[in-house]
């Protein structure tokens, strides 16, 4: 192996090379395609994808923004006719949904991530990707941080994908581990 100055070894340094221009070009793709932030195009793919009627602080959290900044989020959301909001179920808090344009905004940010993705791995054979879909699987399912943590790692994942619906998806499936072993329900080691 070899180790930069830093101390870190090759194949961590590749790691983070790539993590970054994925994440860059992502980021350009899925800004392009809603005409907004890529941040509030995250919170199009979440709300479409996995959010059901979030509070703004739920929203928020999964974005890793403060309250105001959720706020404003959203009002420009709803300037651009892709959310409204809507009373929640306790009276005092407002909830955040998706209109028609919203979900065809969130449908074309998910063709954007996807096309940025495959061609990321459109030099690996099939049988590599399969390595590369375990190995990637594991990091995941070790990098999955507790309860309340700010930006949510699905926040842009297509979980149908990923495979949550059917329970494959390496962090769900490693965050539901954790809250067994710390509730002390079943499968506790």
């Amino acid at each position: 192996m070899i180790a930069g100055v830093s101390g870190v070894d090759r194949g961590a340094n590749l790691l983070g090379a790539l993590s970054l221009v994925v994440a860059d070009r992502t980021t350009d793709a899925i800004a392009g395609a809603a005409g907004q932030s890529a941040t509030a195009a995250a919170a199009l793919s979440a709300l479409n994808d996995f959010l059901d009627r979030p509070t703004i602080d739920l929203l928020g959290q999964v974005l890793g923004l403060t309250s105001s900044g959720t706020v404003r989020l959203v009002d420009r959301l709803q300037d651009a006719a892709y959310v409204r909001r809507q009373p929640g179920g306790d009276g005092r808090s407002t909830v955040v949904v998706l209109t028609a344009s919203g979900r065809r905004a969130a449908k074309r940010v998910a063709a954007a991530r996807a096309a940025v993705l495959d061609g990321a791995l459109a030099a690996l054979a099939p049988g590599e990707r399969r390595t590369l879909e375990e190995l990637v699987s594991r990091l995941l399912a070790g990098m999955v941080r507790g309860p309340g943590a700010v930006r949510w790692m699905c926040r842009l994942c297509d979980t149908t994908a990923c495979g949550r619906e059917v329970g494959a998806c390496p962090a769900a499936d490693a965050a539901q581990r954790r809250e067994r072993n710390l509730s002390g329900g079943p499968g506790r080691r």
